[in-house]
């Protein structure tokens, strides 16, 4: 079965370099341009089911696909972004967020760990397979979810799993057998 990861356009938060986790800002216009362009290069791939975030702007982002495809969006909780605590709105390069991001285990002060959201997508993605047999489901989610997934499908060092990263609006194709 065929699953596509696809993050979120690109909002203000991103553009300005700021850790953006659980607060709800939505597609800026460059967003909604490249929700539209992954729209277009998801077009006659098969989509059939279309999991999203319930944070806006992976909701905008999938309903972009879900007008080019015609396949209706379901919320799915488990795809909420990684709740990054007192680092929210910081800048990506503050060391203290680094140091708690090559941790897997440690929680984010007010947050959560790696580990919980691996806690969360894992089950999810083993629940694709008993769901939508057959089918090809896009997940639309986030940067820290992108990593967690990918690192389902493909070992990932413990050097390489913080400084991976994924740009906005970027699809990945796996194989989930």
């Amino acid at each position: 079965m065929k699953v596509y990861v696809a993050r979120h356009g690109q909002t203000e938060w991103n553009a300005q370099n700021r850790i953006c986790g659980r607060t709800d800002v939505e597609l800026t216009e460059e967003g909604r341009r490249q929700a539209e362009e992954l729209a277009e290069s998801l077009t006659g791939r098969g989509v059939d089911v279309i999991l999203a975030s319930p944070m806006k702007r992976a909701i905008e982002t999938a309903r972009a696909v879900s007008r080019r495809c015609g396949v209706p969006v379901e919320v799915d909780r488990r795809l909420i972004e990684q709740d990054y605590g007192i680092y929210e709105g910081a800048d990506r390069l503050d060391p203290g967020f680094w140091a708690v991001k090559r941790t897997f285990a440690v929680r984010y002060p007010g947050g959560e760990s790696m580990m919980d959201v691996a806690g969360r997508v894992y089950p999810l993605l083993k629940e694709l397979k008993d769901r939508y047999p057959g089918r090809t489901v896009l997940l639309v989610c986030h940067g820290g979810v992108c990593r967690v997934i990918r690192s389902y499908f493909e070992d990932m060092t413990n050097e390489e799993f913080p400084r991976w990263s994924v740009p906005n609006a970027a699809v990945a194709e796996y194989e989930l057998q």
